[in-house]
């Protein structure tokens, strides 16, 4: 069924469940591919001079799409103040190792970059725009790449 837009803010509340929905999903695959990448940095290596409390591994965090300013906005995150248990570190300094090849700030055989590569198999790969344009194209939409 057409709908009869007439303005700039009907335009916007027509889009606005369209685009809840495709930034949700959106959010969800880099949330998955974060938490990819964190099983791999738990995975890829075995401490033995210090004990894992695997706080890092349940760090990830995904924030619902919600309307913001004229727009939609989802948060996909490393939640470091949850992690508090650590012994000589903050779970800042432990998401920074994570992301600068160091397990526990020790240069080991696994080399990760957490959120680095979370980035690079999600947004710069075109990944991820290529999801919302499939998105935008189900739902009616037509859009040209």
């Amino acid at each position: 069924m057409a709908k009869h837009i007439k303005n700039m803010n009907q335009l916007q509340k027509a889009l606005q469940p369209i685009m809840i929905k495709m930034v949700d999903q959106l959010a969800k695959r880099v949330y998955e591919t974060l938490n990819y990448f964190l099983n791999d940095y738990y995975t890829g290596w075995t401490p033995d001079s210090y004990r894992r409390t695997e706080a890092f591994l349940r760090s990830a965090v995904k924030v619902d799409a919600y309307p913001d300013k004229g727009g939609v906005r989802a948060c996909v995150y490393i939640d470091y103040d949850s992690m508090d248990d650590y012994v000589n570190a903050t779970g800042y300094q432990v998401a920074q190792w994570a992301n600068s090849e160091l397990h526990g700030g020790l240069s080991v055989n696994h080399k990760p970059r957490v959120w680095d590569n979370a980035m690079d198999e999600t947004i710069n790969n075109g990944s991820l725009l290529q999801l919302a344009i499939q998105y935008l194209r189900s739902q009616g939409i037509s859009v040209r790449n």
